[in-house]
């Protein structure tokens, strides 16, 4: 077959079933537009910003677990991306980015949007190619799908000067597999490792399963909840491992760490046994690394061996694939009934994980969440930005099933939800795909109104506005003494006026309601408790697009809490 390189890219991406692609077009890659202009197979959504689609294609790709591709054109283009890739890289996320490049007589001359993509991102990316001929670009397509959906997952960026695109192979065909030398990664654990990790299960008296994004990304979730319920151990999971546990189940006791349930940060301190499963022992789950789980054999099971022992130094390490490794090691656990440490579990627990005062005179940003869990039945695909919303949201939004949620754990990406549900909702539709955003975060990638209104994709935006950049002022208000620099959005950098009064007289910059209806967006704002749910209830309702403002307690904060650094049993509870 004789075919162009552009024509060989989008063979591949049709070859390995890729079914939308997000991006940008620009000069160097005007001969893959071109292509794209015939192509039926696939799905182009012209964002309005080079970051919003590789976010767009994470969310794709967290809510399938297929492999989500973006495209960019040199220079800037390709630049743009790299906010989004490194978010997909902390979060182990499987996507392909593809960039144009200048000629490759060019490269090194500083050419008219020439930047070393390949340079750049080689910190953010499992692995990332420049393509010097066209003869390697099929193989080199192959061996960047595969790479980037097995083993550990995570982007691969795919570099084409313009030469390669427009020049012609006479042979083509596109490879069945990907055999690479030097990457062979280990999904089967050591037989020896789980017989060690199902003796210590079988002996502890406080065991503790402790749960992480490599059960969502390997299909796991079944093979857990077979494990802690023929065990009856108590499982919390992390941010990213949300849904991979049943969160309604009695056995699930919250997510830990900085802003996790008083239960679980407890369980992790008095466990004798824990059972790490696809988690990486992050900083926020962990707080003072010298002081956690100090009682506890710990065994891990992880895909990526260098993630063993990285932080917390382990007993049992077995590398492999979660799935794999709980198939074998369920059948050599032993039955345990429920014990004292359950009962001990349950005086912890009390009744709800997480409560709050409600309010008959101003919206609480938890009764929103509650009250849109409550109306959706814990359905929803839910994409969330980042900051005081994203741990609210962890709180009181129930997650039953895997990929559920979409959130940026590692990076913490402001401007992530939106295009994020953009990604999801184009892979599930009739799923109501929803974004919990705050005023701030929102608008780091809001221009992608413009993407949601041309294309009618259904995303529910939920805006929980309180005028502040939250999470920074709750750290100002606790910890430096409520000076709010820079973290008015209403009145600028050095506000000062609603200080301990939460009142503020200043208008709404922007005016989202404006905003959104001048994208032909439907839009709705509210100011009181009792129209919550009606709110809710009408948007979700909305055929298309829609965003739901909602006028929140302004000094709100996030709690439970433990300070940056302390140990995870030292919590702040609040008032």
């Amino acid at each position: 077959m004789r075919k162009t390189g552009a024509q060989i890219l989008i063979d591949a991406l049709i070859r390995e079933k890729v079914k939308v692609l997000f991006g940008y077009p620009g000069g160097v890659v005007i001969p893959i537009f071109d292509v794209l202009y015939d192509t039926k197979e696939l799905t182009f959504i012209l964002t309005r910003h080079e970051q919003a689609a590789a976010h767009a294609a994470d969310g794709y790709a967290r809510a399938t677990g297929e492999v989500g591709v973006c495209l960019a054109t040199s220079g800037p283009g390709a630049t743009n991306l790299v906010t989004g890739i490194a978010t997909a890289f902390l979060d182990s996320i499987p996507m392909v980015a593809i960039t144009g490049q200048v000629a490759s007589p060019l490269l090194g001359t500083d050419a008219f949007q020439e930047a070393d993509i390949v340079g750049i991102s080689r910190p953010i990316t499992k692995h990332n190619y420049l393509v010097k001929t066209i003869d390697e670009l099929p193989l080199l397509l192959k061996q960047a799908f595969h790479i980037a959906r097995t083993g550990r997952p995570g982007p691969v960026l795919v570099d084409i000067p313009i030469d390669v695109s427009r020049a012609v192979l006479d042979d083509y065909h596109y490879p069945e597999s990907a055999s690479i030398r030097s990457y062979r990664p280990n999904v089967v654990g050591h037989t020896r490792q789980i017989k060690r990790a199902a003796e210590a299960i079988n002996t502890a008296k406080k065991p503790l399963i402790f749960a992480g994004g490599g059960i969502i990304l390997s299909g796991a979730h079944g093979k857990l909840l077979e494990l802690a319920e023929k065990t009856n151990i108590p499982v919390t999971t992390t941010l990213m491992g949300l849904g991979g546990f049943p969160g309604t189940h009695p056995l699930f006791i919250g997510m830990p760490g900085m802003h996790g349930s008083k239960t679980a940060n407890f369980a992790l301190q008095e466990c004798d046994l824990l059972i790490s499963v696809g988690a990486r022992f992050d900083d926020r789950v962990t707080g003072y690394v010298a002081k956690f789980a100090p009682n506890a054999l710990i065994i891990h099971l992880d895909i990526d061996p260098a993630a063993i022992s990285k932080i917390i130094k382990v007993d049992i390490p077995v590398v492999g694939d979660a799935k794999n490794i709980l198939t074998s090691l369920n059948p050599m656990v032993k039955p345990r009934a429920a014990d004292a440490w359950n009962d001990q579990i349950k005086e912890w627990r009390g009744g709800q994980l997480f409560t709050f005062t409600d309010s008959t005179t101003e919206i609480k940003p938890q009764q929103v969440i509650s009250t849109l869990y409550r109306i959706t039945g814990g359905e929803a695909i839910i994409a969330t930005e980042v900051g005081q919303h994203q741990m609210w949201t962890a709180q009181y939004y129930v997650f039953d099933k895997p990929r559920r949620l979409l959130t940026s754990g590692g990076l913490g990406t402001m401007g992530f939800g939106m295009p994020a549900a953009m990604g999801a909702a184009m892979s599930h539709p009739g799923i109501p795909v929803i974004d919990i955003a705050g005023d701030g975060s929102i608008q780091m990638n809001i221009q992608e109104l413009a993407t949601l209104s041309l294309n009618r994709i259904p995303v529910k935006i939920v805006i929980l506005n309180n005028s502040y950049l939250g999470m920074v002022r709750q750290w100002q208000e606790l910890f430096y003494h409520k000076r709010y620099s820079s973290t008015c959005l209403r009145g600028g950098s050095l506000c000062q006026e609603c200080v301990g009064t939460g009142e503020c007289k200043k208008p709404y910059i922007p005016d989202f309601i404006d905003l959104a209806r001048s994208y032909g967006i439907a839009a709705f704002r509210v100011e009181t408790p009792d129209q919550v749910e009606q709110t809710l209830r009408d948007g979700l309702a909305v055929d298309g697009p829609a965003l739901m403002e909602f006028i929140v307690a302004r000094e709100e904060n996030v709690f439970p809490m433990v300070p940056a650094g302390r140990p995870i049993d030292e919590i702040l509870e609040g008032s």
